[in-house]
């Protein structure tokens, strides 16, 4: 999707670049997207503080009503989002809608002079990354992905005591696992076999070819390749392997394999709803991922392990863990707040900072998915090429 900046626009972006903001001053947020993690997020903003929505955006206007709720009940509201970007008082915007639309808002935003928070995956497509990084920098914006592990600090601290000190030692194997995803056998709610009158559906279909309207895709959007990143891997692994990047100093895959099948589920999807797949790295380790929506029990469902040579660190949302290799007890870390990202994404758009997790980690961490994507769709080993390389 080619989308040029108008001479206007880049007015409007070197003004809000060179924006000298006060220490009182709050973050004008406009919200993209009003679902369920596009309000979600609106929390997150809410309780990181120093900052005001003054609009809202989604193609449903039920979403709309509900956000506005949230927002005070006197922001104003839009069908269109490049109606919110034309909007001189909006300093940033939250982009929460579905996959294939992440990256082409993102460059109209940024080429409207508008600072982005942008859910994962960052992008849909491997061809992508390179026209939102473009746009990022030559609109000088502050673009945060919304793969929140980088700012809690049970998982800076983890990184610092275990990782970054060398205890852990060389690492040649990482095995992530996320089952018990009953989010991802999500049905449509009773009476949506015709579509609301107040919901655009061409407007979510977005770039996509138009097709009737399909209650199981809208709300069930990882069973399809069209509205996810592959269902289970651009909605949970992209999550784990950023921060296997992060940990590790990683940025380009060299290879992937990947296996798994509709095995129970055959709802209509078209993602696997048993996966498991294989990411290699230059650097001479393998990064695996496990997902299932058959086991939907809670417990130990979802992890990150690094085996190392000075250790075993496990690491998620719940807790951190580290095993030394000679032997003795385990040290713990207890989980820390959310609302951390969204913090860090606010201080940036203030400060003019780059954020803990740039357009740049962004693209990479898809790029892991994507392969894995392609592999078990051709049932191949897909290689590396050199035009995804930022």
């Amino acid at each position: 999707m080619a989308i040029t900046m108008t001479r206007r626009a880049a007015m409007v972006t070197a003004a809000s670049a060179a924006r000298v903001w006060g220490a009182n001053e709050r973050v004008r947020l406009g919200v993209i997207g009003s679902g369920g993690r596009g309000q979600h997020l609106m929390r997150m903003a809410a309780q990181a503080g120093g900052c005001e929505f003054v609009g809202i955006c989604d193609a449903w206007d039920v979403r709309r009503r509900e956000a506005m709720k949230f927002a005070g009940g006197t922001v104003a509201d839009y069908g269109e989002y490049q109606r919110l970007l034309e909007r001189k008082d909006v300093d940033a915007v939250i982009v929460a809608t579905l996959d294939h639309t992440h990256a082409p808002i993102t460059v109209v935003a940024c080429e409207a002079g508008k600072d982005v928070f942008v859910e994962k995956p960052m992008t849909s497509l491997p061809e992508q990354g390179a026209g939102m990084l473009k746009a990022q920098r030559e609109g000088k914006r502050v673009v945060q992905v919304g793969v929140q592990q980088r700012s809690l600090a049970h998982f800076i601290e983890a990184k610092q005591r275990w990782v970054d000190s060398g205890r852990l030692g060389k690492v040649h194997m990482v095995r992530t696992v996320w089952n018990a995803n009953g989010g991802y056998l999500t049905k449509p709610p009773a009476g949506m076999e015709r579509k609301p009158e107040g919901l655009d559906w061409d407007a979510v279909l977005g770039w996509l070819p138009k097709i009737p309207w399909d209650p199981k895709r809208y709300f069930n959007r990882f069973a399809y390749w069209d509205f996810s990143t592959g269902g289970q891997t651009g909605g949970l692994f992209v999550h784990m392997v950023d921060v296997v990047h992060w940990y590790l100093g990683l940025t380009k895959a060299r290879s992937a394999v990947c296996l798994g099948g509709i095995y129970q589920h055959n709802d209509g999807r078209d993602t696997p709803d048993n996966v498991n797949g294989i990411v290699e790295y230059h650097e001479n380790l393998t990064v695996t991922f496990e997902a299932t929506i058959t086991d939907l029990l809670a417990a130990e469902s979802a992890d990150i392990t690094f085996f190392g040579e000075g250790g075993r660190l496990s690491i998620f949302r719940h807790r951190a863990r580290f095993l030394p290799a000679g032997g003795g007890e385990a040290e713990m870390l207890d989980r820390s707040p959310e609302v951390a990202h969204m913090a860090n994404f606010l201080a940036c758009v203030k400060s003019r900072k780059e954020p803990n997790a740039t357009v740049y980690d962004g693209h990479y961490g898809a790029m892991a998915c994507h392969l894995m994507n392609m592999a078990y769709r051709t049932r191949q080993r897909v290689d590396w090429r050199p035009e995804w390389t930022l």
